[in-house]
């Protein structure tokens, strides 16, 4: 199956996935990969807000700009529109195979399981952390877009 659009999905699309948005079109664009790429949450109580300060933060000091993302909530037409769905952990996986009704399940997996990047399996939620867990939320973002370009290549 060729890959063209990608959804990175978290619980409240303000720290993790759009983070991964940000990270995936930076690198997919310097690979030459021209896959859409978006992000939302499970839940909707963040819609429409920016991204945690402290990830934009975060992203800012590695080279990564979140300021125009605003947070939006895992939709229906999310499932028909994009070719691969990845959330960031087990708990957002099990909520989006929930929502699908089945329609979409070939194509959710775990962010970092597809990429292929040695373990943690699940992308540790940096929320209820200090900045220093934002940074390595980062670091853990771009090994896993890393990994993801080298998947997708083989695809």
């Amino acid at each position: 199956m060729a890959i063209e659009s990608i959804l990175f999905v978290c619980l409240g699309n303000i720290c993790r996935s759009p983070l991964v948005e940000a990270i995936a079109r930076q690198h997919f664009a310097d690979a030459g990969l021209g896959i859409e790429v978006a992000s939302c949450g499970t839940g909707g109580w963040h819609a429409g807000e920016q991204a945690d300060p402290r990830m934009r933060t975060a992203a800012v000091k590695a080279g990564y700009e979140l300021e125009a993302h605003r947070a939006r909530q895992l939709h229906a037409t999310d499932f028909k529109h994009y070719d691969l769905l990845l959330a960031m952990d087990s708990n957002n996986l099990r909520d989006m195979r929930r929502v699908s009704d089945g329609a979409a399940h070939d194509r959710l997996a775990l962010f970092l399981e597809w990429a292929s990047t040695t373990p943690p399996r699940d992308f540790p939620d940096p929320y209820y952390d200090g900045l220093a867990a934002f940074t390595q939320s980062v670091e853990l973002a771009e090994r896993g877009v890393r990994g993801l370009i080298e998947r997708l290549r083989v695809a």
